[in-house]
C-alpha cells in the first residue's frame, strides 16, 4: 500500500489510526486560529516563534522550550505572536494518552530528546506500521512527556466577570500600561476595592501581581526574537531589569539569560 503523503489539513490527524501522529505546519506572525476542538489529544509544540493558546481556564504563552497538552474535547484557539511560528502538533489517541495526563490543558518541558523525536515523527506517514521502527520512535514521544508545576505553567487566568475579564484583555494587549486599579475602576464602573476582590478571589493573586506576570508573559516572544533584557523590562513598565528579571525567574524557574542565552 502506498504511503499517504505529509500535508497540513489537521483534520487527516485528528482521529489517528495509530497510537501517535505529528503534523507539522508553518503560521506567519500575527495569524489566528478561532476556537475549535479534536477528538485526540494534543501536544502542541512550537520549534520557533511563541504561540498564544487560549481556552477557558486562561491563557498560554508557549516558547519553544515548553509545549502543551490540551485534552480532547477541550475547546481552544491559537495566535501567533510577534514571529512566525514553526508548529509541530503531536495527536495522540485518547485511548493512548499518558496514564498520569491532566484533564485540562497543563504545560510540558521539552527535552531535548522530546525535540528531536517531535521533529522525526513529523517526517512520518500517516499510515505507518504499528510494527515498525517508527511506530517505536512514535511511541518514546509518549514517554518523554515530563509534566511541569502549576506555578512554572505559563498561564493567566483571565477570570469570570465582565469588567474583570476586559481589564485583563487590555493589559494583555498593552503590558506597559500603568494604570492603577482605581483608574481602571472609574473606566469600568466598579470600585478599586472591588476589582481588588474580583483579582484576588477569581485569578487568585493581588491586581499588581497579575500584571507583572502578564508582562513577563508578554515580553517571551521579543526575548525569543533576540532584544536584550534590558530594553524588553523597561520597555514593559518595570523600574528595573532586575525588578523584571526577579519576576522572570519566579514565574518560569530560571533568569531570563538562562531561559533564552542568546538574550542579554
Amino acid at each position: 500500500m502506498q504511503a499517504l503523503k505529509k500535508n497540513v489539513d489537521r483534520r487527516d490527524y485528528e482521529s489517528p489510526s495509530g497510537p501517535v501522529v505529528v503534523m507539522a505546519k508553518d503560521y506567519p506572525a500575527g495569524h489566528a486560529v478561532a476556537y475549535h476542538t479534536h477528538p485526540s489529544a494534543q501536544l502542541i509544540y512550537a520549534v520557533s516563534g511563541v504561540m498564544e493558546i487560549r481556552s477557558d481556564a486562561g491563557v498560554w504563552l508557549v516558547p519553544p522550550q515548553r509545549a502543551l497538552w490540551m485534552p480532547a474535547g477541550v475547546a481552544h484557539a491559537m495566535r501567533t505572536r510577534s514571529s512566525s511560528v514553526a508548529l509541530r502538533t503531536c495527536y495522540i489517541r485518547s485511548d493512548c494518552r499518558p496514564g498520569d495526563a491532566p484533564g485540562q490543558p497543563a504545560i510540558t518541558q521539552v527535552s531535548g530528546l522530546l525535540r528531536e523525536l517531535v521533529l522525526r515523527g513529523a517526517d512520518i506517514p500517516l499510515d505507518y506500521s504499528g510494527d515498525s521502527r517508527d511506530a517505536r520512535i512514535l511511541a518514546l514521544i509518549l514517554e518523554e512527556i515530563a509534566w511541569l508545576p502549576e506555578k512554572l505553567g505559563l498561564r493567566l487566568p483571565t477570570g469570570r466577570d465582565k469588567r474583570l475579564a476586559a481589564i485583563c484583555e487590555s493589559i494583555l494587549a498593552s503590558p506597559q500600561d500603568n494604570r492603577t486599579l482605581d483608574e481602571w475602576a472609574s473606566q469600568h464602573g466598579a470600585t478599586a476595592r472591588t476589582l481588588s476582590r474580583l483579582f484576588t478571589s477569581e485569578l487568585g493573586v493581588p491586581f499588581q501581581v497579575w500584571r507583572q506576570q502578564a508582562r513577563v508573559m508578554a515580553a517571551l516572544p521579543r526575548l525569543a526574537s533576540g532584544e536584550p533584557v534590558t530594553t524588553v523590562a523597561l520597555e514593559m513598565g518595570y523600574d528595573t531589569p532586575g525588578a523584571f528579571s526577579a519576576m522572570f525567574k519566579r514565574l518560569l524557574g530560571m533568569s531570563p539569560s538562562r531561559y533564552f542565552p542568546k538574550s542579554g
